[in-house]
């Protein structure tokens, strides 16, 4: 995705002060000129870095290939005995529920994906200079920590929704067999899947960033990130 469509700093002007910033970034006891700053850098690499895992988290078979693929049905819906390896006996129906269910989680992903941007857009990001300085995913963990339980309790009703209205009535009906009336546990238990995969690939995609800030063609990310492992 190109960083250019999604930020909001004039690129002419990041440019013009390319060489100021670099000088200036060097300097371990200074973290700002104007028209930059670290906390601005930590910003855009929080805003591309989420784009970029929701684009991944919610393309045609990437969220559930990815993610929710490897933590098993029964990670879902629990363990039921006889009821559930019954279920996972049968290809047909299991591949019907585990479409069906990768279908909620990329509903779920997807209402997460503006509360993350709303974030970003009005944290007051403290010690941004740390940040910069800090591991790979430095920046996802410190966001995660701000946002705390958000993104769980936002998709719990919504994901509570999408089962109830299953339109697949094969699935509709072995939900009911293995959850009873408890459709709100198997919505918790799944929107703390997709909490954990949407913070793994947030995290990934800002390795990827750090590891290559060149990549991003953006002026202000190469120049705090090309520069990182200097302060």
């Amino acid at each position: 995705m190109n960083a250019e469509d999604n930020t909001q700093v004039d690129r002419r002007g990041l440019i013009r002060g390319g060489a100021a910033a670099a000088m200036v970034l060097a300097l371990p006891a200074c973290s700002t000129i104007p028209g930059l700053s670290f906390t601005d850098a930590i910003r855009r690499l929080l805003v591309l870095s989420s784009e970029r895992a929701f684009v991944r988290l919610t393309a045609p078979d990437g969220f559930w290939d990815q993610q929710i693929g490897r933590l098993g049905l029964n990670q879902v819906l629990g363990t039921r005995g006889d009821i559930l390896s019954g279920i996972l006996t049968s290809a047909l129906v299991k591949d019907r529920l585990e479409d069906a269910f990768a279908d909620i989680a990329i509903k779920g992903a997807e209402r997460a994906a503006p509360l993350v941007a709303e974030t970003v857009r009005t944290i007051g990001i403290a010690n941004a200079a740390a940040l910069v300085r800090g591991g790979p995913s430095a920046a996802t963990q410190f966001l995660r920590g701000e946002m705390g339980d958000t993104l769980i309790e936002a998709m719990v009703p919504e994901l509570g929704q999408a089962i109830r209205i299953a339109s697949d009535p094969v699935v509709g009906e072995l939900i009911n067999s293995v959850a009873g009336t408890n459709v709100s546990g198997i919505a918790s238990r799944l929107s703390g899947n997709v909490n954990d995969a949407i913070w793994q690939e947030l995290g990934v995609e800002e390795g990827a960033i750090r590891a290559n800030p060149r990549a991003t063609n953006d002026p202000l990310l190469i120049g705090v990130f090309g520069l990182g492992s200097q302060l």
